[in-house]
């Protein structure tokens, strides 16, 4: 055991929002804990101003280029976060019919920067995308091509696309969320691609306009997205030589973050993972389609809890908060690593606990032996880097309800979601 300032690594360098001031944790200027006694825990905060600087420094790197910044929704759906980054001009990336309606609600005129990925799209969602009008569909497969221009004849609507090609890449990163090889369900083999393109110019309903390619999430090495990027480049010089119109060149997302407690510079991974961008593009001038989501909103948010129990059993100790696995799942999924803090600043001796949630699983954890300073039932915790897939994977397991969400905007806080109450759960559900 060894005597450790709680929290003494939360540091603001750009990278983090939350950092103690007068021994209490704030959200840029506004006191962690006067949030948790307004609007109650488990309570997802986020920062209004380091999300936007997040956006910005893509912004910035990508200067030199066309490019449309393509927010990933899934990472966090939350409308009011959509509607600031649309006012900031960013386009979506949506996998579903869902997000393409939360697009048009935060923002009818961000349909136009919509691009629409998945391998799953059902029909309804592809009409709803191409009454819209969106941008570019991503398209997964051969079927999925055919189903694109039939809806697009039956509507009469020509139907944009880009082949979302396989490069069979290896990026270093979680098995569930790496998508670049040749084992994976997304994207059609490279080498398959130039012979699709060419079939699909036989229908008028459909129309060329770009390649697009996502190798994976939470990548921290840039390297294979400059690999990643040749073999597309390469591929649309073929496509020009073919006669089809290659305008938009979709780099997908994927640019990981830094979950631990060192110093972490944002600015200079996007500007690596902008330096590999250009290599792969070589002198490919076609305008460029990013699809960042982690890297925007994850370190922006926490997840705040109360402490209910500290308990021991045998050799272990336990802290038990009133958040669980349905609010963040990530550590019980991924094995994830999120550091967990006190809002409330002290020393004291650390020793090692299970940070653990109500929820009736043993996978029903956010820490595992992790070093902490005591801390007693009623004080709050803080989970730092949730804002992204926190919310947007949360749950009702154990008939729970989701919690509530607040934006912080310098010294101004504001509801963006309130909680669920257990009547909203049970609307749905019909008795015979």
């Amino acid at each position: 055991m060894s005597k450790t300032l709680s929290g003494k690594k939360v540091v603001q360098s750009g990278a983090r929002p939350f950092v103690y001031r007068r021994g209490v944790l704030h959200c840029d200027g506004v006191g962690v804990a006067s949030l948790a006694e307004k609007y109650g825990t488990p309570l997802y905060v986020y920062s209004a101003e380091q999300i936007l600087r997040r956006f910005q420094m893509f912004a910035s790197a990508f200067r030199e280029r066309p490019h449309t910044v393509c927010y990933a929704v899934k990472a966090n759906s939350s409308l009011a976060l959509m509607r600031l980054l649309a006012r900031q001009g960013a386009g979506f990336d949506i996998v579903s019919g869902g997000e393409l309606e939360r697009v048009r609600r935060a923002s009818a005129a961000a349909l136009k920067r919509v691009v629409f990925s998945g391998v799953g799209k059902q029909v309804w969602e592809i009409d709803a995308a191409l009454r819209a009008g969106i941008l570019l569909f991503n398209v997964e497969s051969e079927a999925e091509l055919d189903v694109l221009a039939a809806r697009a004849k039956v509507l009469g609507r020509r139907a944009r696309f880009a082949l979302r090609v396989n490069p069979d890449v290896f990026a270093e990163t979680h098995p569930y969320i790496s998508t670049g090889l040749s084992e994976h369900k997304f994207g059609i083999d490279i080498k398959k691609a130039r012979a699709i393109y060419k079939k699909a110019a036989n229908s008028k309903w459909l129309e060329a306009a770009g390649v697009s390619v996502h190798i994976g999430s939470q990548i921290r090495k840039v390297d294979p997205f400059a690999a990643a990027l040749g073999r597309v480049t390469a591929l649309i010089a073929e496509l020009r030589l073919d006669g089809h119109d290659i305008r938009y060149v979709d780099a997908g997302g994927g640019l990981g973050i830094d979950y631990g407690a060192g110093d972490f510079d944002p600015e200079h991974q996007v500007e690596r993972y902008a330096a590999a961008l250009t290599e792969g593009l070589g002198r490919e001038k076609a305008h460029l389609l990013l699809e960042p989501g982690r890297f925007i909103v994850a370190q922006a948010g926490a997840l705040v809890t109360r402490v209910l129990y500290v308990k021991k059993n045998g050799a272990k100790t336990f802290v038990v908060t009133d958040a669980g696995m349905n609010d963040l799942i990530r550590p019980s999924l991924y094995h994830a690593h999120h550091e967990i803090v006190p809002v409330r600043q002290a020393w004291g001796r650390a020793a090692k606990v299970d940070v653990v949630g109500p929820v009736c699983e043993s996978g029903d954890f956010f820490a595992r032996d992790r070093e902490m300073v005591a801390v007693r039932p009623g004080d709050l915790v803080a989970v730092l880097d949730a804002g992204a897939y926190g919310m947007s994977l949360a749950s009702n397991y154990n008939t729970r309800g989701r919690p509530a969400e607040v934006l912080v905007d310098g010294a101004k806080s504001t509801l963006i979601r309130r909680r669920e109450t257990v009547r909203e759960m049970l609307e749905p559900e019909l008795l015979p």
